[in-house]
């Protein structure tokens, strides 16, 4: 998806904004669904991808790009962005960051158990990353989301059933789950923002919602993204990421007990940025009812 277009031109400028190659082609990529991705091929037979920050301020595009600078140099597998001949980071064309990073070819993930294992492991890695002293410890689709979705009902005096129960529903999980540990987390860890190549993980993508905050909240929102099939849970997917994850880190007792606690609330999460992103910020498109998605799976059995 591309909300800003970007010409040949546009993107001519970029490259030699960065001292690279001269473009020779430019194509849109697939996926995000607050920015604008498009692969650039340059004609000493290398790529790049350029990112349009459309849904991020200048602050905060900033603020993400120093974090994954620092989590590249920590051997998380993820690109680290291209700086531009000036030093800087990003290009600001029309009030939007515009930043350059490395193409990293493979496929979006494929869940069958190697590449599941193999995420578990590199997630656990993740966690046991030691925070930068910059990371916000405000995980953005989770209570602050919740709080701005009720402020809107009670301005508009429009409380939705869905708005209802996740009041009440966030207030009895705030209530059940308590102290675990914390860490850098990524939030978001669905297939498309996931690359592999002969199922094994080779790179993960996207931490805009970067943040510390319970780690095993962090690996049952993978499950929630990459480890359900029409509507169901598979056993065989929480299994293989389970068990990469331990290989690496070990959940604590605490932690085990939570699990359908913190799956509850990682499923509320997606499904309250889907209201806001769908019903209320981009409503009437084809999108309006995803997060009944999401509501749907509440009620079902899981393999913890």
């Amino acid at each position: 998806m591309a909300y800003t277009e970007v010409s040949f031109q546009d993107a001519s400028d970029i490259i030699i904004a960065a001292g690279l190659s001269d473009l020779v082609n430019l194509e849109k990529l697939s996926g995000g669904w607050a920015n604008s991705n498009y692969k650039l091929s340059l004609n000493d037979n290398t790529k790049r991808v350029l990112k349009i920050w459309d849904g991020k301020t200048l602050d905060e595009v900033n603020y993400l790009l120093s974090i994954t600078t620092y989590l590249s140099d920590n051997d998380v597998p993820t690109p680290s962005p291209i700086p531009f001949s000036n030093g800087e980071f990003m290009v600001v064309k029309d009030g939007l960051a515009w930043t350059l990073l490395p193409f990293v070819e493979g496929a979006w993930l494929e869940p069958n158990y190697s590449s599941l294992h193999s995420l578990g492991r590199i997630q656990a890695s993740l966690h046991l990353v030691i925070p930068p002293v910059n990371l916000k410890d405000k995980y953005s689709r989770g209570n602050s989301l919740f709080d701005k979705l009720f402020s809107i009902a009670n301005e508009r005096n429009e409380w939705s059933d869905f708005l209802h129960m996740l009041k009440s529903e966030s207030t009895r999980l705030k209530q059940n789950i308590g102290e675990l540990p914390r860490g850098i987390i990524h939030g978001d860890l669905f297939p498309d923002n996931i690359l592999g190549t002969n199922d094994n993980v080779t790179s993960i993508l996207d931490f805009e919602e970067v943040c510390y905050d319970i780690l095993a909240f962090d690996l049952v929102m993978t499950f929630v993204g990459c480890g359900w099939e029409n509507g169901e849970p598979v056993v065989e997917r929480w299994v293989a990421l389970l068990e990469g994850y331990q290989s690496v880190r070990m959940l604590s007792h605490e932690e085990r007990d939570s699990l359908s606690d913190l799956h509850h609330l990682a499923t509320l999460s997606i499904a309250a940025w889907r209201y806001w992103q769908f019903v209320i910020n981009l409503p009437n498109t084809e999108h309006t009812g995803r997060y009944l998605e999401m509501i749907d799976r509440l009620n079902k059995s899981l393999p913890f």
